[in-house]
């Protein structure tokens, strides 16, 4: 009698497990890249403390989203709340909106020029998520940058 009580409660954990896993989008498998532009909208600085950059303070950005290759309107766009932590080094969060889903971010940023942030969620088509976000500045009049997006669902 054991053992069936053993078998039916191996049962019910399997059928909670696969019904946990169809919770997550199944549009993406495997891995996955996305690349695109950014351009700057706004760039907000709040000087907390000390005058002048001390860790606490906070730079607010946000970005409009691009796909040249697309279209030439914007596809989404990205906000970023970073705290700095001392010199220039900060400690970002932040969200990134697309047309299927969202991209969420988090890690430190020691030059806006290039970084690298954990991508540690998401919501739509990137529920579940996990990867990278590499920015690599672009230059030229407008503040824009390169944009990879390396997924693993």
């Amino acid at each position: 009698m054991r053992w069936k009580l053993e078998v039916l409660g191996a049962l019910v954990l399997v059928v909670l497990l696969q019904m946990h896993t169809a919770a997550a989008s199944t549009d993406l498998k495997g891995h996955g890249t996305i690349r695109i532009t950014d351009r700057q909208l706004a760039l907000d600085e709040v000087d907390l403390g000390l005058r002048g950059r001390s860790p606490g303070d906070v730079e607010i950005t946000r970005w409009s989203l691009l796909n040249t290759r697309i279209t030439p309107r914007p596809i989404g766009h990205a906000e970023l709340v970073c705290t700095f932590t001392g010199g220039s080094s900060r400690s970002c969060n932040g969200t990134y909106v697309l047309p299927r889903g969202k991209l969420v971010v988090s890690g430190q940023i020691l030059f806006r020029q290039f970084f690298q942030l954990a991508v540690v969620g998401g919501t739509g088509l990137y529920d579940n998520v996990r990867g990278t976000l590499t920015v690599t500045a672009l230059g030229g009049k407008r503040r824009g940058n390169l944009v990879l997006f390396r997924l693993v669902a």
